[in-house]
């Protein structure tokens, strides 16, 4: 865009080496386009003063009529800033895809000259005509004497600001109206804790949803699009080329089961659940007390707790270290690199192992620490259960983290304590699996609208070792720690509870793991202390409404 004044100084620099007897004064004033000289060839006086009327009407005729014909050259001539004039005016043709301008100059107000515009723009298959009105300011040129426009990004456009461009690009993301399963419209109005997934879904699926986005004039800083946003600086719309097209998001969601999360949840100051389908992983609702942009309920990262012993449970299921019906004593205390203890010190000397599931006995699974390798634990919950593989539910998520762990760290591990981490999401999908027999990664829209691949699990649980665990989540819901918050539902149930010591708080966090038939979730609460007490009744409201 520079180009042409470049050209223009190198015809001023070989003018004065092949004309020896011009003056310098005489080639620049050519240049601007004044050669008047007065007697005997000597240049004319420069003008000074105001601008005359006719002046004005002049200058302002010729550099919109060159504007309009896209003499961009010459009307920047025109101007006092031939530089700035000539990349403003190219990128009005280029940047903003003008394809035709035409400019009606108004009535003069002393230097100041209006004139209107109709600009046609032309971007791929849209076009759109662009009215508005604008203005120049007529002055005398220092060095030449001439009238010239008063170059501004304002003549551009009445709006424009200094360190501003314009362009035509793609505007705000596609109207995307996302649905549930069954077409329900999902909106944060009626469905709050969707305030922070709704825009994150149209954002990220909205064209392939069908929807095109809008497309926009903008002024944006010099720099462009990317050093805005660096700087945190949005780019102002100036005119809508086309409105796009709305598209249609259809989720995994149930209008029914979402309702009676956010419900569920606004009993307690920070609680979130999450319930997905057993069989696929389609994710059915998600819900928050805390209203904010950080997602508890698929972003959190905590100790899980005693829900962590399903995993534990399948684990030695499989080594052949436990089996329900076998003798597992449930002392006061265990020992593993440190000192372990029961909630409120408990204890069953003639527990069997599915008992000690079904009243969450730590000390009985830290009694059987020594008798697994120190990675089984990890491998379990990244092999069967999915956890610690990358995710591609259609939102932002964290996958869980089982790391591997020796002496005492292994032992806390094995209860949910130590280093493990999880998600509500995580911990709903722990019973979907031990329910499908398989991991199924979670999910919120249908892979097949953008292709992306979902984890796979290297392996199943056994189906022997399947049955077993289905058995003990169904003798914690039936007479076990979960069967107060389980009672009045029916049907294939089962369920775990959890309670997660945080080192300073005063109160252990809640946890509640379930599914009823094909639906499976998990709720966590903050410092809910015994998890089928606080978090239980959150996942029976929304098995029962699932």
């Amino acid at each position: 865009m520079h180009k042409g004044a470049k050209i223009a100084i190198g015809v001023v620099a070989a003018a004065m080496v092949g004309a020896a007897g011009m003056g310098a004064y005489n080639l620049v004033d050519a240049v601007a386009g004044d050669g008047s000289t007065g007697a005997h060839g000597k240049p004319a006086p420069l003008r000074t003063g105001p601008p005359t009327a006719d002046e004005i009407r002049t200058t302002a005729r010729d550099f919109l009529a060159a504007w309009e014909s896209g003499d961009t050259a010459k009307a920047a001539r025109l101007t006092d800033n031939t530089a700035a004039a000539t990349t403003a005016l190219t990128g009005y043709r280029e940047t903003v895809h003008v394809e035709k301008v035409a400019l009606k100059p108004g009535t003069p107000e002393g230097a100041k000259v209006p004139f209107s515009v109709s600009a046609e723009i032309s971007h791929g298959k849209q076009r759109s005509t662009w009215t508005y009105d604008s203005s120049l300011e007529v002055v005398r040129g220092k060095s030449t004497g001439q009238a010239l426009v008063d170059w501004q990004p304002s003549v551009v456009h009445p709006k424009l600001a200094r360190n501003e461009t314009l362009r035509t690009d793609a505007g705000a993301a596609p109207q995307v109206d996302a649905v549930d399963r069954n077409g329900t419209k999902l909106d944060a109005k009626d469905y709050p804790s969707l305030a922070s997934v709704l825009p994150q879904l149209r954002k990220r699926f909205g064209e392939e949803a069908g929807g095109e986005p809008g497309l926009e004039v903008q002024a944006v800083p010099e720099g462009g699009a990317e050093a805005a946003a660096l700087a945190g600086i949005a780019p102002r719309t100036l005119h809508v080329v086309s409105r796009g097209k709305p598209a249609t998001l259809r989720t995994t969601l149930d209008a029914g089961a979402q309702r009676a999360a956010e419900s569920a949840v606004e009993r307690h100051a920070d609680a979130s659940v999450v319930a997905v389908k057993a069989s696929t992983g389609e994710i059915l609702a998600v819900a928050n007390s805390r209203k904010t942009e950080f997602n508890t309920a698929l972003m959190g990262q905590t100790a899980p707790g005693s829900t962590m012993k399903i995993i534990t449970s399948a684990m030695l299921l499989e080594q052949g270290k436990a089996a329900p019906g076998k003798p597992l004593p449930c002392p006061k205390y265990a020992t593993y690199g440190m000192r372990f203890h029961n909630v409120e010190e408990s204890e069953n000397p003639g527990a069997t192992f599915a008992q000690d599931f079904a009243a969450s006995c730590n000390t009985a699974f830290i009694s059987l620490a020594g008798e697994v390798g120190d990675g089984a634990l990890a491998a379990e919950a990244r092999d069967v259960f999915g956890l610690g593989l990358e995710w591609k539910t259609g939102l932002a998520t964290f996958d869980g983290s089982v790391p591997a762990e020796s002496g005492a760290g292994k032992a806390a591990a094995m209860i949910g304590q130590g280093k493990v981490q999880m998600s509500t999401l995580n911990v709903a999908s722990m019973a979907a699996t031990v329910r499908a027999g398989s991991f199924h990664q979670p999910y919120i829209v249908d892979p097949s609208l953008d292709n992306r691949q979902l984890a796979r699990a290297p392996r199943a649980l056994p189906g022997p070792v399947a049955e077993q665990l289905r058995s003990m989540m169904r003798l914690t819901a039936t007479s076990g720690t979960g069967a107060r918050a389980m009672s009045g539902l029916g049907g294939d149930i089962g369920a775990k509870t959890g309670s997660a010591e945080v080192d300073g708080q005063a109160k252990p966090n809640g946890w509640f793991s379930a599914y009823r038939g094909d639906v499976a979730a998990a709720a966590y609460v903050q410092q809910g202390g015994h998890g089928g007490d606080s978090a239980g009744p959150v996942v029976a409201a929304v098995l029962r409404a699932s």
